[in-house]
């Protein structure tokens, strides 16, 4: 999607204004022009759409839910290539969204959010902008939690002489033929990409903080007869449904179903026995917590790959980096030409990096050092008058497609914004009380899930030792919590002045 088929630069007064065009901004987008909102603006930091498809280039880079399951219900693919997605296929996918419910006239390409603060007297917020300031009654955030990579703290890493990148900014330019590589974390992306490195450089050496739980990819393309199956409305959404619920039933596991973890466990144990005969190797492989307490990951090669002769698996701390070597915590240095991070990325202080400021001069960030990141249904946060968010807290998924929650969402919001235009009224905010007792609720549900309970630190939680990213059930469950949204949990503000 080219940057001159957008939106023009420059000041603007708009009513509703969405940041970010990945999976959750263009659902956002099209909700809300099925809805009659005509007056809306989306701002997107980069030259084209795609969100995290755009910006992980790195080697292997797939996603780890099925094609069919992985996309929008409203925008299904009849033509998918493999079972499960690769990034260019992805990033076509979402150019095509775009494209055909005509979104590029609406985006703001090249365009960096900065701050917002809402405005009481106008009942506005004020976002500033890399190209201008933008003034919405609405403000939307689609950017997801995955687009900050987090990067480690360790001494001397600065003096490092070599490369040095993030698999979510992969340096294409560094060649790694017969280099000396070393990896830094073995988490989703770290698993793909190290099989696809690992046969051209002269020594790879992957450094594993914590070990994953990895199970068997059951990935293939699909033939030509399947296509043609696919192609079939009827059969795809069957095939959509099947899957759907395929993955649904593994969140009994996660939630805390003893028999479901055996089950889960065993599988899992006998693929790394499978794939890895040297009891040292699979020793260091096997994990200490219950499966699903980190996020659970599928891979064929990974394992094949850290058995080859120019690699080595090392469990110890590092203690230092030096100009040309990596220190571990037992004294071992090794030489590293060029240094990798799947290190991942940050989730639970992802909000520090904007400035959000809402009634009396309360800024999000402030309020959620204090507090946790809290918000009702995921969406919305009390004290921030039509202020949504997409893939807030409390509505990730570690079992099922989180473009479901997505969709939920985007509905939820689009038919709340409905309800207030037909109220008369020109914002909203969620009650406090409201929003306490959800989360409240969120917070009792995740007690003994494996995400809370079992036995790991994680991405999933948070410095004061709770899980605000997670939904602590099923995606059917959090489907049924959004289907109809209650104008009564939210304080209205003003009167309607909004374009539909």
């Amino acid at each position: 999607m080219l940057a001159e088929c957008s939106a023009a630069p420059g000041d603007a007064t708009v009513d509703v204004l969405i940041v970010g065009t990945g999976f959750a901004g263009l659902a956002m987008a099209i909700k809300l022009q099925e809805a009659g909102f005509a007056d809306l603006l989306l701002i997107e930091k980069a030259a084209e759409v795609g969100g995290t498809w755009r910006d992980n280039t790195y080697p292997g880079c797939a996603c780890d839910i099925p094609s069919h399951l992985y996309s929008l219900s409203f925008a299904q693919k009849a033509d998918w290539s493999r079972m499960y997605p690769r990034q260019p296929e992805l990033l076509a996918y979402l150019r095509g969204v775009a494209a055909q419910y005509g979104l590029p006239r609406r985006i703001r390409f090249n365009t960096a959010f900065h701050d917002a603060s809402w405005d009481e007297a106008s009942g506005r917020w004020h976002v500033d902008t890399s190209t201008g300031r933008i003034t919405a009654r609405v403000l939307i955030s689609g950017a997801g939690g995955l687009h900050i990579p987090a990067f480690p703290q360790i001494p001397g890493l600065e003096g490092f002489s070599g490369a040095k990148f993030h698999s979510a900014e992969w340096g294409h330019g560094v060649s790694l033929e017969g280099k000396r590589v070393a990896v830094i974390g073995t988490g989703a992306s770290a698993i793909q990409f190290i099989p696809e490195i690992a046969p051209s450089v002269a020594r790879l050496d992957v450094y594993q903080r914590t070990a994953a739980w990895v199970m068997p990819k059951a990935d293939r393309p699909f033939t030509k007869g399947q296509k043609r199956l696919l192609g079939l409305p009827p059969i795809r959404t069957a095939f959509r449904n099947y899957l759907f619920w395929l993955h649904e039933l593994r969140v009994l596991a996660f939630l805390g179903n003893k028999r479901a973890q055996r089950v889960a466990e065993k599988l899992a144990k006998a693929h790394l026995a499978k794939q890895v005969p040297d009891t040292k190797l699979r020793s260091k492989l096997t994990p200490d917590y219950t499966m699903g307490c980190k996020r659970v990951m599928i891979s064929n090669d990974y394992y094949p790959a850290l058995s080859r002769p120019n690699v080595a698996l090392i469990t110890d701390r590092i203690a230092e980096i030096r100009e040309h070597s990596i220190v571990d915590a037992a004294g071992v240095e090794r030489p590293a030409d060029v240094l990798i991070f799947g290190t991942g990325f940050e989730v639970t202080s992802a909000y520090r990096h904007t400035r959000i400021t809402g009634i009396g001069g309360q800024e999000l960030a402030a309020l959620w050092d204090r507090t946790g990141m809290r918000a009702h249904q995921g969406v919305s946060v009390a004290g921030f008058p039509n202020y949504f968010m997409l893939l807030g807290p409390h509505s990730a998924l570690g079992h099922n497609s989180v473009v479901l929650m997505i969709e939920a969402q985007a509905k939820y919001i689009a038919g709340l914004l409905v309800q207030l235009r037909q109220a008369g009224a020109g914002a909203a905010a969620v009650r406090e009380e409201v929003q306490d007792r959800f989360v409240a609720g969120v917070e009792q549900r995740m007690r003994g899930t494996v995400w809370q309970d079992g036995g790991c630190a994680s991405w999933y939680q948070d410095v004061h030792g709770k899980v605000p990213t997670i939904w602590p059930g099923g995606a059917a469950s959090y489907q049924r919590a959004l289907r109809a949204p209650d104008l009564r949990d939210y304080r209205l503000f003003g009167r309607a002045t909004q374009t539909a």
